[in-house]
């Protein structure tokens, strides 16, 4: 991960689960990442088991001209992306990974600009993970016309997976152990899909700034 929003976000994040796989929804407080707050939101997988947008900051809302609030969010990119990144959603929700989207996003009128997308798993009620933590930021340096022409078309360029404990953990040993990430990085693997490229990071904590305490 790239941009300041992410890497800030990841931080807060990495701080508040400690030794757990992931920290309960519960735990996060606003007031810590108000710098970074109109760049994050929420995810649900809902009974019917769709990705939903729970919560969106205004900056997000403001970039794409509309209100993300009850979307569902596989509806954000084009038809050919919509299974790969269903993939590395399922990886959060499922398996407690972290995952990093590199998204291309257009105007009508054929401007173009870039984003990076962060996914971090969230326990919301028992141990089961149902909300994704994520920051959806534009790279530097924003065209300026960002947020005054609405973003009608997003693909993906890149994914990249963090696996925790270097390996995707099944659903009992999460459950039971909640195992914490690895303390050094593994080795990464590349898979291309659609021509896109497909990193799934073996495990480990990245090396970012962390959050203010």
């Amino acid at each position: 991960m790239k941009n300041q929003a992410s890497t800030r976000l990841f931080g807060y994040w990495n701080d508040l689960r400690g030794p757990r796989m992931a920290p309960n929804r519960f735990e996060v407080e606003p007031s810590r990442i108000t710098d970074i707050l109109a760049q994050t939101f929420i995810l649900e997988r809902n009974a019917n088991d769709q990705f939903m947008f729970r919560l969106a900051g205004t900056q997000i809302c403001e970039n794409f001209g509309r209100e993300f609030r009850g979307e569902q969010v596989l509806g954000l990119f084009e038809q050919g992306d919509r299974s790969n990144f269903e993939r590395i959603l399922r990886g959060t929700f499922f398996e407690g990974s972290v995952g990093v989207v590199s998204v291309d996003a257009r105007t009508p009128d054929g401007r173009t600009t870039s984003f990076e997308m962060l996914l971090l798993p969230l326990i919301h009620s028992g141990t089961a993970i149902t909300r994704v933590l994520g920051a959806f930021s534009p790279d530097e340096p924003c065209p300026e016309w960002l947020g005054t022409i609405p973003l009608t078309s997003q693909s993906i360029r890149q994914i990249s997976m963090i696996w925790p404990d270097g390996h995707p953990p099944s659903m009992i040993e999460r459950n039971e152990h909640q195992l914490p990430f690895s303390q050094i990085p593994g080795p990464k693997r590349v898979v291309s899909i659609d021509r896109r490229n497909f990193r799934v990071f073996e495990g480990g904590r990245s090396d970012v700034p962390q959050a203010d305490n």
